[in-house]
């Protein structure tokens, strides 16, 4: 992956004044998708590289103005899992069906705008977990009166595996089709026109076709989709997406297998991990179940723009609805880049 013409010139005045020693303040603005946390990791790998010592700290967001005290802090002063009180008008209430009850905040009067590019692409359902996404989507999905299409995957072991002919027996086709992990599609993916999907894989980076990016489907044929791009410099530029061999690279998985399938998930609802990045003016949290990382409750707030484009759906472990949020930190993260800055 290659920096862009803008990347390399905002990477080109900061490393000059670490190696000039000049030091110096800097303000890099771009929208969710335009590569900021790659710029900070190229300039990251830079100076390492030199045997300089630099930190990566995130310390402001759009999260420090929603949570309580507005200095971005959450819960009190323990490691660890804490619970965090959510605000009154950003609380979902009397919800008796949570799909459609986050849905309907949402996606508010959604059959009269399913059309509407703007509309797509400002809103978007945050969730800890893929099961969770995959229920609203689906449901999502069942609302749009297009024709539908489904698309299956074809799955093999990877050859470059070293056990591949004992593994060809033991982990068959229908094995591995029913794994689903968020890095990859799933084996079987329905689409309509008029939806909106996520690229799972950089295509173009140069077009803007990277991981991440948010498309709405235009047209479905056999070997190939056709989509208009949602977000970034290429927003409403017509593209054509083709199946790929995917590998996922998740540790949990103890072997390699490709997938061929088209690098595209649906995207009314997406992964918290997966939303970094991305912009939106209209955010609802769907926490059926509590985030289980560190400092993912932050991430998810901090994808919207404004406090009033916020909703919060939560629930306890009883099922039900709740005005306190799971929130995870772990503070020996921060402890452990302070003892390092002093070695």
């Amino acid at each position: 992956m290659k920096l862009t013409v803008e990347q390399k010139s905002v990477y080109d005045k900061i490393i000059s004044a670490v190696n000039e020693d000049k030091g110096g303040l800097f303000f890099l603005y771009g929208h969710g998708g335009t590569g900021k946390i790659f710029i900070w990791k190229t300039l990251f790998s830079g100076v390492r590289s030199k045997g300089d010592i630099v930190i990566n700290v995130a310390s402001s967001g759009i999260a420090s103005l929603l949570l309580p005290g507005g200095d971005g802090k959450i819960g009190c002063s323990i490691d660890g899992i804490e619970k965090v009180e959510i605000p009154d008008d950003l609380l979902i209430h009397n919800c008796d069906d949570p799909i459609s009850g986050i849905v309907e905040s949402t996606y508010s009067d959604f059959l009269r705008h399913f059309t509407d590019i703007k509309y797509l692409q400002e809103r978007a359902i945050l969730a800890p977990t893929l099961q969770m996404v995959e229920s609203v989507n689906d449901y999502m999905i069942s609302l749009n009166n297009s024709q539908d299409k489904s698309y299956l995957s074809s799955d093999t072991i990877c050859m470059s595996d070293h056990a591949f002919t004992s593994l060809e027996h033991v982990h068959t086709p229908e094995f591995l089709n029913s794994i689903k992990c968020s890095s990859i599609p799933n084996h079987s993916i329905t689409l309509k026109v008029g939806v909106p999907v996520m690229l799972l894989r950089n295509i173009d980076q140069l077009s803007g076709l990277c991981n991440g990016t948010r498309l709405i489907i235009t047209r479905l044929g056999n070997r190939v989709i056709e989509a208009k791009v949602l977000s970034g410099k290429m927003a409403g530029d017509k593209v054509f997406i083709p199946r790929m061999t995917l590998t996922p690279s998740e540790a949990r998985i103890p072997f390699k297998f490709q997938k061929r399938q088209f690098p595209v998930i649906l995207s009314f609802a997406m992964t918290i991990n997966k939303s970094q990045g991305q912009s939106l003016c209209n955010v609802g949290l769907f926490m059926k179940k509590p985030v289980f990382t560190h400092g993912q409750l932050y991430v998810a707030l901090s994808r919207v723009t404004s406090r009033k484009g916020l909703k919060i759906l939560c629930y306890d472990e009883d099922r039900k609805v709740t005005n306190e949020a799971t929130n995870v930190v772990y503070k020996e993260v921060f402890r452990n880049l302070e003892d390092r800055s002093f070695e």
